[in-house]
């Protein structure tokens, strides 16, 4: 059984390394209102759309922890990441196609200097071509930053699961164990819900982290982070950050928008104490972390599958005063 916490795919490109970790997530899915279909999103056949973000696919690299040293938060994971209203943490993206056009031109993100060079490197594998014009049948010059962004999105749009918790709220009551019910009980009467609700169990607002105390008293962050006020450089928004989803939420350690904390028990703690003020004992603790288990969903088939690339190769580019590349 694959263990989506740790690495689960790198490719090498040349002197750039992108790499797919794990950390999943999982909405309703059985409900009509959340089926995400294609056509819908983009008007374009669904299977053109899969054949070419299936070649593109090692072009954008999940990460989900990073390494020290460098400038990243400990992102949101891609699963289930269209539900979000808003993405990262600090919401400074608006769309998964405005957080895939601005990874496109980040060198530190995708090793490239720009967008042009990423289109540039596509444009040397011959292949690609025909799989931007069947997917994008009305451009003239479908091989663009913003085509490769609707088509990594919907993808993304694709990557819903279900859970027990689901099979619960569908009527399966026996879908959650006594002790995830009782869990579900703490979970609301303590105050969780009050943020952590609708299809994410979360991700469906922002609030500040540390409402009753300084959050860094109790997760031991290395750095205080000052959250959406770097985005909009206003004051009020200090500290504050996008309410995390909660699917699968027992797969994705370390927790927080730093990793600041290893374990969801501690996390569960930090979050009663900080946002709520409550002291959680140990049976009030142990019973909603085996309901956030519950919230754990199955992965689609086709989420850590290796793509079939189109044939054909990319000259990495050479560093200036450099014979050749290590």
């Amino acid at each position: 059984m694959i263990d989506f916490n740790r690495l689960l795919l790198a490719l090498v490109k040349g002197k750039v390394e992108f790499v797919i970790v794990g950390g999943v997530a999982a909405t309703l899915h059985g409900s009509a209102r959340l089926t995400m279909d294609l056509d819908v999103v983009y008007g374009r056949s669904k299977e053109n759309i899969r054949r070419l973000v299936r070649a593109l696919a090692p072009l954008h690299p999940y990460l989900r922890g990073a390494p020290s040293g460098l400038p990243f938060h400990f992102d949101v994971e891609t699963v289930n990441a269209g539900l979000n209203f808003i993405i990262h943490w600090r919401g400074d993206r608006d769309s998964l196609e405005d957080q895939v056009i601005k990874a496109l031109a980040s060198p530190i993100t995708n090793g490239q200097p720009d967008e042009k060079a990423v289109i540039d490197r596509l444009q040397q594998i011959p292949s690609y071509a025909p799989l931007f014009k069947a997917a994008f049948p009305d451009d003239p010059h479908p091989m663009t930053g913003e085509n490769i962004a609707k088509a990594i999105g919907a993808y993304e749009r694709t990557l819903v699961t279900p859970s027990p918790f689901d099979r619960y709220l569908a009527g399966d009551v026996n879908a959650l164990s006594p002790k995830a019910r009782g869990g579900l009980d703490t979970f609301i009467n303590t105050g969780c819900a009050t943020c952590h609700n609708g299809v994410l169990v979360g991700g469906g607002m922002y609030r500040k982290f540390g409402v009753v105390e300084s959050y860094w008293k109790a997760t031991g962050s290395q750095t205080i982070d000052n959250g959406r006020a770097d985005v909009t450089k206003n004051l009020d928004d200090l500290y504050v950050f996008r309410v995390a989803s909660l699917r699968n939420v027992a797969m994705t350690a370390p927790y927080f928008h730093d990793g600041s904390v290893a374990t969801l028990p501690e996390a569960v703690r930090v979050m009663a104490r900080v946002q709520l003020g409550v002291t959680l004992g140990d049976a009030e603790t142990s019973d909603i972390v085996v309901f956030l288990e519950s919230l754990t969903g199955e992965l689609p088939a086709n989420f850590a599958t290796v793509p079939s690339l189109p044939p054909g190769s990319v000259t990495p580019p050479r560093e200036s005063g450099k014979e050749g590349v290590q």
